[in-house]
């Protein structure tokens, strides 16, 4: 029988297409790779630089430079070093004023020549304030007033007339992916810290912490293990977590009851059985400092299936309790 589907053949343009677009990610491939190399101590230096600044970063590029320099400004900015784009045909108008003393200047110019820079440049100048470059010709306008001068390597654009500003933006984004990275791992940037600039969406909830929505104190569904299973039940329902924690004289969780242990001890006689008959021992736990998505992880194990809360202990003793429900009302995944 014939597929519903058949296969077309690859027309000789699909190739063409191919082609091109493989060109490109190799000559831009290979500029990277260039740039790896090149790199020496003037981005330490810039390093150095931007790390003394008392103020912020601020960022500025004229055309598809702009385009990469906001970008660059919202990667320091989201990895703890303040920064800010200011356009520089708006800084000619009044948005000079954005920039203070104790900032640090980085301007991005692939020529070196963008006369819509020269405002900036000379205010930096003017007020001795930090000036970096991101450029392609270090024998440039922008290359030698700046104090430091990354210089990109010198590769071609990778469309096939040359013009198209690609290869010098990617190099230019990269350098500045960089820095703020370099700048991040120096300073030692957490991912507590990280999740502070990303509270929303996916990348906040993925580094949501088991202490931001454990239930603690009098929530938390406890009780002495020599408890009879008449008061332990009635703390199940109570609490709602479907499940009720036991501890020793030291405050310790020592085991723990669920629906599960409930139905393997069913019997005429269950509720007078003191609770430890009846609990789990050495149940499954998890940290105040875990991630949500790690507890969430262990309570979908298959090797653990049918959890649906743990216990969160600092050493052994229970300081929360976390419900699988408390995560993904969370959008934790």
């Amino acid at each position: 029988m014939t597929s519903s589907k058949e296969t077309t053949p690859p027309r000789l343009d699909d190739h063409r297409d191919l082609n091109s677009a493989r060109r490109v990610l190799e000559i831009e491939a290979n500029a990277l790779l260039a740039m790896k190399e090149s790199l020496n101590g003037e981005f330490v230096e810039a390093l150095d630089m931007i790390s003394a600044a008392k103020g912020r970063v601020i960022v500025s590029g004229m055309g598809k430079s702009g385009h990469i320099g906001k970008k660059i400004a919202a990667t320091f900015a989201s990895t703890g070093t303040p920064a800010q784009f200011v356009h520089p045909g708006e800084a000619s108008h009044g948005d000079l004023g954005m920039i203070t003393r104790e900032d640090v200047v980085i301007c991005l110019s692939n020529s070196g020549g963008t006369k819509e820079l020269g405002d900036i440049i000379a205010y930096t100048r003017r007020f001795n304030i930090p000036l970096i470059a991101i450029v392609g010709k270090a024998d440039s306008t922008l290359g030698r007033r700046s104090d430091i001068a990354l210089v990109l390597p010198d590769a071609p654009e990778a469309c096939s007339i040359g013009l198209a500003p690609t290869t010098s933006t990617t190099l230019t984004l990269a350098m500045g992916d960089a820095l703020a990275i370099a700048l991040l791992e120096r300073r030692g940037f957490s991912a507590d810290e990280f999740h502070v600039f990303h509270p929303g969406g996916k990348l906040g909830s993925s580094l949501i912490k088991v202490s931001d929505l454990m239930h603690s104190g009098e929530e938390m569904p406890l009780l002495p293990e020599d408890t009879l299973m008449d008061q332990a039940l009635l703390e199940m329902t109570t609490k709602g977590f479907g499940c009720v924690g036991l501890t020793n004289q030291a405050g310790d969780l020592t085991g723990i009851i669920t629906d599960g242990d409930l139905r393997r001890h069913m019997g005429a006689d269950l509720l007078n059985k003191p609770a430890s008959i009846v609990m789990t021992q050495e149940p499954q736990s998890t940290r105040p400092g875990a991630l949500a998505a790690e507890a969430l992880a262990q309570m979908n194990h298959t090797g653990f299936n049918g959890i649906t809360c743990l216990f969160v202990l600092e050493g052994k003793q229970p300081v929360g309790i976390l419900s699988v429900h408390d995560c993904l009302r969370n959008g934790v995944m």
